[in-house]
């Protein structure tokens, strides 16, 4: 037998291939295919489409109305803003529904229409927040009746507060100031009363000086244009860098605004 012909002892190690022979082997990569374009996002109108096809095919038939309220019907958008939607439908309910569309949380409050009439009259919230309603959809014209309703009562002020409903909101805001000094050791605790107690203090501020709410972002503008000494505490107590200073301006905001109602009654 020829020596070049001469098969390899078992246990020779295999040759390795040379370049030319793996690169035979290789495989065209084919292209990637072409992708579709990213969808433009959905604009705040859309939205506001989507969101009101969702509602009317919820309710059915009940539905009388469906009002845009909040910064959507101010056109006051911002990126991150809700759509708040007002859904009026027939008999008595009291509901509260959160979804999204696309980026947006839509937030949409299912009420009997009838108890929201009867409730304009004497609501310090529902006039400003209807007045400027926008009508999405409507039946019987119920909803523009109920937006017409709750301008002539913005035009002629909110209720007067009582002697007693007076007491109420001093008595409110000073618990909510108290717990939040009781919690100095737990700074978070503290802080979260803090914000309670705030909101309440504001509520207050509109109550017992006659105003109607107005949205959260005009809140210390408003106060500073009808009490600049209220204005400028509030602006100091939410960018107070800590909690013994806003524990300070808090007080002092209650003491300010209060000064002129008693405390309630004494039985003991």
């Amino acid at each position: 037998m020829d020596a070049d012909t001469v098969p390899a002892p078992p246990d020779a190690p295999t040759p390795l291939p040379t370049r030319e022979e793996l690169n035979a082997e290789l495989v065209d990569v084919p292209e990637p295919p072409e992708q579709p374009e990213s969808p433009e996002p959905l604009g705040f109108e859309q939205v506001v489409s989507v969101a009101l096809r969702h509602v009317r095919a919820k309710r059915g038939g009940d539905l009388v109305a469906v009002i845009l309220v909040g910064s959507g019907s101010r056109r006051a958008i911002t990126p991150h803003s809700d759509v708040d939607l007002i859904a009026l439908v027939k008999g008595e309910t009291d509901r509260h529904e959160l979804v999204r569309v696309a980026d947006r949380v839509i937030d949409i409050r299912y009420r009997g229409y009838q108890t929201v009439e009867e409730e304009i009259s004497y609501s310090p919230r529902l006039p400003p927040l209807l007045r400027k309603g926008r009508l999405l959809f409507e039946h019987e014209g119920i909803g523009s009746k109920l937006i017409e309703k709750a301008q002539q009562r913005f035009r002629q002020g909110p209720p007067p507060a009582g002697i007693n409903e007076q007491i109420r909101l001093k008595a409110d805001c000073l618990h909510w100031l108290g717990k939040a000094e009781d919690m100095v050791d737990k700074p978070a605790a503290a802080q979260y009363l803090l914000m309670i107690f705030f909101e309440d203090f504001v509520s207050a501020f509109f109550r017992l000086r006659g105003f109607w709410l107005t949205a959260p972002v005009d809140v210390v503008r408003f106060l500073t244009s009808r009490d600049p000494a209220i204005g400028d505490l509030a602006s100091r107590f939410l960018v107070a860098p800590t909690l013994t200073e806003r524990l300070t301006l808090g007080r002092q905001l209650a003491d300010l605004l209060f000064k002129d109602i008693p405390h309630p009654a004494r039985i003991d």
